[in-house]
């Protein structure tokens, strides 16, 4: 077709500068093996991930807490096609799990064979530190009432 680039594909690459003061004790609790979530002081919302300000009453007077991080998976997808950033990477599970702490999380769900996965099965939010030494978090899971 005259006048129209190539249909090639082509390489993209963006990097994000985020700032992450105000949710600095998030990512070094991940680094301790914690997680964190914060609670609004005015209505008592929980969040997490964490936030610095209240989606609900727009207070900034907010507290950290530390998750248990132990809940039950609610939704969950095998992902066997996957996205150019992630080609090189095995094929993976996503999950949300509801935490017993009162809060959703989604994450990678790693140590569970794919047909042994299921809604209602006892999962752990678990730091992690990235290869490229990034800290995370992930699913695995949890011994207790899965059988």
């Amino acid at each position: 077709m005259a006048g129209f680039p190539s249909l090639r594909s082509k390489k993209l690459v963006l990097e994000y500068n985020i700032p992450i003061s105000k949710t600095l004790k998030f990512w070094e609790g991940l680094k301790e093996g914690k997680v964190f979530a914060t609670r609004c002081k005015m209505c008592g919302r929980l969040y997490f991930p964490p936030v610095a300000d209240c989606g609900e009453c727009y207070s900034s007077d907010i507290e950290w807490v530390e998750l248990r991080g132990e809940g039950r998976v609610i939704s969950f997808t095998h992902v066997d096609v996957r996205p150019p950033s992630f080609r090189g990477a095995p094929p993976y599970t996503v999950a949300i799990a509801e935490l017993d702490d009162g809060v959703k999380a989604l994450a990678w769900l790693v140590g569970a064979e794919k047909k042994d996965v299921r809604i209602g099965m006892r999962v752990r939010l678990v730091p992690r530190i990235s290869d490229d030494g990034f800290p995370l978090y992930v699913l695995t899971p949890h011994a207790a009432d899965n059988s």
